[in-house]
C-alpha cells in the first residue's frame, strides 16, 4: 500500500477565522499536520492550541515559521493590513500558499504578488474567496453557463451582517464585506467590469463610528452591460442575511435561503435566521480546503480563486472607497488581459 502523504501546514494569524481554520485543518480535512502557528500578541497562539487540545510549534515571527523547513505549506490569515508581506515572503520561500481575502490592501500589491508567483511558471496561491466552493453557487454558476435563464442581464444581492465589530469602517465594509460579491460576480458571469459606484443611504441609528457609513449601495455595470446592486449593510440588527438574484432573458435564478427547521407555536410559523457568517458557509470552508490541500500535496497548483481574481476584487475596490469618498461619483474600471499563467482555468 502506498504511503499517505501528509501536509505539514503553518498558520499565520490565529484570530476568529485563523482559530477556525486551524480546528478545520487538524480535525476534519484528512492528511494534514500543522506543525507552527503565528501570531504577533505573545501566547495568543499557545492559548489557543491548548484550546483545542493541539501541539505545534509556536512562533511570535512570521519569518520563523515561513522559513521552517518542516512547513510545506503557508495559510496566511493575520490582519489585512500583513498580507501582502506574509504572502511575499511565502513566495520568496517557495511555499504554496493561502491567503485569506483580501490578498492585499491595494491594486499595486497584488501585481507584486503576481510577479513574484510567475517567476514560478506556475500557481503557488489560492485566496481565500470561499464562495467559489458553496454548492449553492457553484449550481449557480453551472446554471448560467448552461444558458438555463438565457443571457444575465441584472444581479440583485445583499450582504447584511450583524457581528462586525465598532471599529469597522467604510472601507472595511468595502474590502472585507462587499468584496465577497465584487469577486462573485465576476466569477459567476464571467464579465469585467465597466465602471462602479457607490450610495449612502440614510444612516442607520445604530452606528456609533462616524468613519463608517451604512448602509450603503454599490451599482457595477460589466463590460456587456450587466447591471449589479449590492446592498451592504453590516449593522443590520436582524441577523446574517445573504441574497443573490440573477435575472436572465428567460427566467431568474434564486440562491436558496438556508433551511432551517420550522415552528408553529402561538399562532404563529416562524423559521430562524442565522446570525453569521460561519454557520453560513462552513461546509464552503470545507470543501475549500479539501480541494486546496489535495492539489498542494501532489505539489500541483491550486485551481481555486487565483492571485489574478485578487487583483480584481483590488482594483474594483479601490474604485468603490474613491466613489463613496466622491459623494457616489461613478469610477470606470479598465483591466489588462490576464497573464497566460492565470487565464488556464
Amino acid at each position: 500500500m502506498a504511503e499517505t502523504h501528509v501536509t505539514k501546514v503553518g498558520i499565520v494569524g490565529i484570530g476568529f477565522i485563523g482559530s477556525d481554520h486551524l480546528h478545520r485543518l487538524t480535525k476534519t480535512i484528512a492528511n494534514v499536520d500543522v506543525t507552527a502557528v503565528c501570531d504577533i500578541v505573545p501566547g495568543k497562539a499557545q492559548k489557543e492550541l491548548d484550546r483545542q487540545g493541539l501541539t505545534a510549534h509556536d512562533y511570535l515571527d512570521y519569518h520563523d515559521l515561513v522559513n521552517d523547513p518542516d512547513v510545506d505549506v503557508v495559510v496566511c490569515t493575520a490582519n489585512n493590513e500583513a498580507h501582502y508581506e506574509i504572502v511575499m515572503a511565502a513566495l520568496k520561500a517557495g511555499k504554496f500558499t493561502f491567503c485569506e481575502k483580501p490578498l492585499a490592501l491595494d491594486a499595486k500589491q497584488c501585481l507584486d504578488i503576481i510577479a513574484e508567483e510567475k517567476k514560478y511558471g506556475k500557481r503557488m496561491l489560492q485566496v481565500g474567496f470561499m464562495r467559489h466552493y458553496a454548492p449553492e453557487y457553484v449550481q449557480m454558476k453551472q446554471m448560467i453557463d448552461e444558458g438555463k435563464i438565457g443571457a444575465p442581464l441584472m444581479i440583485d444581492e445583499r450582504h447584511y451582517n450583524q457581528t462586525q465589530p465598532e471599529e469597522y469602517d467604510s472601507s472595511r465594509s468595502i474590502i472585507e464585506t462587499a468584496i465577497h460579491e465584487i469577486d462573485l460576480d465576476h466569477w459567476l458571469i464571467n464579465d469585467d467590469y465597466a465602471n462602479i459606484r457607490v450610495f449612502s443611504p440614510k444612516q442607520t441609528k445604530y452606528v456609533q463610528n462616524a468613519k463608517i457609513q451604512d448602509p450603503m449601495i454599490v451599482m457595477m455595470e460589466t463590460k456587456t452591460g450587466i447591471n449589479i446592486i449590492i446592498e451592504v449593510f453590516v449593522r443590520c440588527q436582524y441577523g446574517y442575511d445573504i441574497k443573490c438574484d440573477v435575472i436572465g432573458e428567460e427566467g431568474v435564478l434564486e440562491l436558496p435561503t438556508v433551511p432551517q427547521v420550522a415552528t408553529r407555536l402561538n399562532a404563529e410559523y416562524s423559521t430562524a435566521i442565522l446570525t453569521d457568517w460561519k454557520a453560513r458557509f462552513e461546509s464552503a470552508y470545507d470543501i475549500e480546503f479539501r480541494d486546496f490541500i489535495d492539489h498542494v500535496s501532489q505539489e500541483e497548483s491550486p485551481v481555486g480563486p487565483s492571485a489574478w481574481d485578487g487583483y480584481i476584487a483590488a482594483v474594483t475596490a479601490d474604485a468603490a472607497i474613491t466613489s463613496l469618498n466622491d459623494k457616489g461619483t461613478t469610477q470606470d474600471l479598465s483591466f489588462p488581459e490576464a497573464p497566460a499563467l492565470y487565464a488556464e482555468k
